[in-house]
């Protein structure tokens, strides 16, 4: 049809046609499933019908099988004949082979060209969110955004954010008067988170160039959407730096593409595998980040559809925003999958021909529940579906094809080269240094002044005899220029009022006494 994308045949035999109708694409959709059911092909085969309608579509491949869509499936290969028959009984008669236009794209630069967006892009809240920040550390680093749009130093690396944090740290006395108390041990802690960061390989994801939006909506010179690949097999070891990079994506999305109404079909379709991750311990204001970019990110044009494994892992609001469902099997081993098993049938409108809850546990490999809009939106009759083969390679390309793809990509060679412009990092470490350098300068000068001080000092302590202040005192006569008479009169005075002229007085006046 060239207004949906075939799905695969539903009804008794499997005859009826189920398709995904273009125009209501951008309602957003979900494909769950237990592991091993077919929610990777279901994926494969919706990307195709995407791109085969001129819809670029941006994906992540955690296991490494949709790099086969680089390449046409194998005519001789094992799978041939099922995908025959299986053709045969849904109706699909006019199922090829082909290849589809795929970019490769990585984080780490290696499977693909690199990923990178700046930390002021990113921002405070997904960037707390990736690095597990407490409350008041969150608020810290709100700060240091701030400060640094104040200050003009621009936030594009690690590097630069970690500056920023040592120069909040050291005004955090002014800074505190204006907003709040800023204690060594939140900016401690933040810093060695980002160091954690680092060493997962964060630090790969910011810097520049920074990646375009507009080089993931592009179509090829036959009209066919652009396959944009996201290799997740390494990245994935760190899930909450995947989960942050794509809502930051999505979050990219929603703000800078402009509105677009209903159109006849989606400017991009967004796949997010492993959705669980995106919610898995997530803070009240990050979920309703997501909620409302789900809820008005349709009219700009884009679809959201979420991969996971159950539909209990994606909160009740937004699942209530996802319009077109393929659910494959869930397993109901416990109670509490009884109860999620229970809740995705009750989703579903009501088909008298089946049982909703029994399909979902019976359904084979390749075979899913499935649930479309239809006129004016409306949800579709929940159908019991055979999902139709893919027409490009099933599994994964080898690493020599994925080179070749890389190379002739018209991409090739923007992003590899990473850019090192001036920043908060060199700024501030160029404040330091002229800081240094005057301080430097200021202490040679006090120590010429001091210098200078002491010379002078010096030099008035030897210039002269000091002048009293008043000249009316006698000149003391030293003992040279007495005459000889005066001399002996000193004498003769000084013997008398020592302590043998003091015997002689004594006895003179005893004497007197006596003779009276």
């Amino acid at each position: 049809m060239t207004d949906g994308i075939f799905v695969g045949g539903g009804g008794p035999d499997y005859g009826e046609t189920q398709h995904l109708t273009l125009k209501y694409a951008n309602r957003h959709g979900l494909v769950a499933g237990a592991t091993g059911t077919g929610k990777t092909v279901t994926l494969q085969i919706l990307a195709e019908g995407f791109c085969k309608a001129g819809v670029p579509v941006f994906m992540a491949d955690v296991k490494g099988d949709l790099s086969g869509m680089a390449k046409a499936g194998d005519p001789a290969g094992k799978l041939h004949a099922p995908f025959m028959e299986r053709n045969a009984t849904i109706g699909f008669d006019d199922f090829t082979y082909e290849a589809f236009p795929v970019t490769f794209w990585d984080l780490f630069g290696q499977q693909g060209h690199p990923v990178r967006t700046t930390v002021s892009e990113m921002g405070p809240l997904l960037l707390a969110r990736l690095l597990e920040l407490s409350e008041a550390q969150e608020g810290v680093l709100n700060i240091a955004f701030r400060a640094a749009d104040e200050e003009g130093l621009p936030l594009l690396d690690l590097s630069d954010l970690q500056a920023m944090l040592v120069w909040v740290g050291e005004n955090r006395a002014s800074l505190g008067l204006r907003y709040g108390n800023i204690s060594t041990a939140s900016v401690g802690a933040i810093q060695r988170r980002l160091l954690v960061l680092e060493n997962q390989g964060g630090a790969a994801l910011f810097g520049e160039p920074a990646l375009e939006l507009s080089d993931l909506m592009r179509v090829d010179a036959e009209g066919r959407g652009q396959v944009n690949i996201l290799a997740a097999d390494t990245l994935m070891q760190s899930p909450r730096l995947y989960a942050t990079f794509l809502l930051w994506l999505l979050s990219e999305l929603f703000e800078e593409l402009p509105e677009v109404g209903d159109p006849d079909k989606p400017k991009l379709v967004f796949f997010f595998d492993e959705a669980h991750l995106l919610f898995d311990d997530a803070p009240k204001a990050l979920i309703d980040k997501v909620e409302q970019v789900a809820r008005l990110i349709r009219s700009k044009g884009v679809g959201v559809y979420f991969i996971t494994q159950n539909p209990d892992d994606i909160p009740e609001d937004i699942l209530g925003q996802l319009g077109n469902r393929v659910q494959h099997a869930l397993r109901a081993f416990t109670a509490r999958d009884r109860k999620a098993l229970r809740m995705a049938a009750e989703t579903y409108r009501e088909n008298p021909a089946f049982d909703i809850e029994a399909a979902i546990r019976e359904v084979g490999v390749g075979e899913a529940v499935t649930s479309m809009l239809q006129k004016k939106g409306v949800p579709g009759m929940a159908q019991r579906t055979l999902v139709r083969p893919p027409s490009s390679q099933l599994g994964p390309i080898l690493p020599a094809e994925r080179g070749g793809v890389m190379g002739a990509s018209a991409l090739a060679g923007k992003y590899e080269t990473r850019l090192d412009r001036e920043s908060a990092f060199e700024m501030l470490k160029q404040r330091a240094e002229d800081a240094a350098r005057a301080a430097e300068a200021a202490e040679a000068e006090e120590e010429q002044q001091e210098a200078a001080a002491r010379e002078y000092s010096a030099g008035r302590r030897y210039s002269g005899t000091r002048v009293g202040r008043s000249s009316s005192k006698p000149v003391r006569r030293t003992r040279q220029s007495k005459s000889f008479g005066e001399q002996m009169q000193d004498m003769v005075v000084k013997e008398l009022t020592g302590t043998t002229g003091r015997r002689i007085v004594r006895g003179i006046l005893g004497g007197l006494f006596k003779a009276r």
